[in-house]
């Protein structure tokens, strides 16, 4: 007897968000005690780490032969990153953006969701196109670490606020992050596959496509992470946080997950058509509208929040 649908999307829903946040916290320390400075953590460690959710359900659903519901994730959460979380977050604090690594960002953001349209033009990402982003992931994490000693003094105290200062001192490697790490990998590829399994589920007993359930519940359930991290970020009055974790974690859904998952899918990830004629369309303007934006500096209005929440 298979358990009620949605016993198995909110508890899938709920070790997905605790897995993701015991992950971000041990790996954070880790990074601390290893010497990285809080700048490079929260663009680098936080950033992909609020995008686990993402990897652990992709994969599992690339791996049982649910490409529709891996590859609408990938776009919905990218989608959703925007218009949602950006447009709360703007409502709760206009954002003014200080962080010189958003404005290169943001172009690579948008070459990035032009490149998913690119490769999935043919039907599918294919296993080679899959290495291809995760190359690109590695080109990006080495350069965002290289340049991040050039950012403002400003941007560098609001990380050092938020991830703590680097320890003068700290002698052996804390086994505690790294079991927290451990656990939180666990729970997250337990939360994926409960997760996957209702949303097939609820796609079979509503007779909508996988593609619909991955674009929207899916979508915004792997989300929330990126929700509770940017927002508390933005009440905090951390603009660069709130910002540069939504951009980063786009970034990482294309090149990391959507490059993984191509990956390690016995015939890469199809793409529906259906996908490719609206949603990828849709995901490259939501990014694109982000350029104005922050590559003038100017500031992101509340009312310009609500308008994006509209969207």
């Amino acid at each position: 007897m298979e358990p009620p649908i949605a016993l198995l999307l909110i508890a899938g829903l709920a070790l997905l968000v605790l897995g993701g946040e015991m992950l971000v916290r041990g790996a954070s320390r880790l990074a601390l005690t290893l010497g990285m400075a809080p700048l490079a953590i929260g663009l680098t460690v936080v950033a992909y780490g609020t995008s686990a959710p993402e990897v652990a359900t992709s994969v599992a659903a690339a791996l049982h032969g649910q490409s529709d519901i891996a590859f609408g994730n990938v776009l919905g959460s990218n989608i959703f990153n925007v218009l949602f979380i950006l447009g709360i977050s703007a409502l709760v604090i206009p954002l003014v953006v200080a962080q010189k690594l958003v404005r290169v960002d943001v172009p690579i953001m948008i070459g990035a969701s032009l490149l998913t349209a690119a490769m999935g033009w043919d039907g599918s990402i294919s296993r080679a196109e899959g290495l291809a982003l995760l190359a690109m992931l590695l080109a990006y994490t080495i350069y965002s670490l290289k340049v991040s000693g050039d950012e403002s003094k400003e941007v560098k105290c609001e990380y050092e606020t938020e991830f703590g200062s680097r320890p003068q001192a700290e002698k052996p490697v804390p086994w505690k992050s790294l079991a927290l790490v451990a656990v939180g990998l666990v729970v997250l590829v337990i939360g994926a596959r409960w997760l996957v399994d209702g949303a097939v589920q609820l796609a079979r007993a509503l007779g909508a496509s996988e593609l619909i359930i991955g674009l929207t519940i899916v979508a915004a359930g792997t989300s929330l992470p990126e929700v509770a991290t940017s927002v508390l970020a933005a009440i905090r009055g951390e603009r660069d946080i709130a910002v540069g974790n939504i951009v980063g974690s786009n970034i990482f859904n294309i090149f990391g997950v959507l490059g993984l998952t191509s990956v390690v899918a016995p015939a890469g990830v199809a793409v529906s058509p259906i996908a490719m004629n609206f949603d990828v369309p849709v995901m490259i303007a939501v990014a694109a509208a982000c350029l104005p934006v922050f590559f003038t500096g100017h500031l992101l209005a509340r009312w310009e929040g609500g308008l994006l929440l509209g969207y």
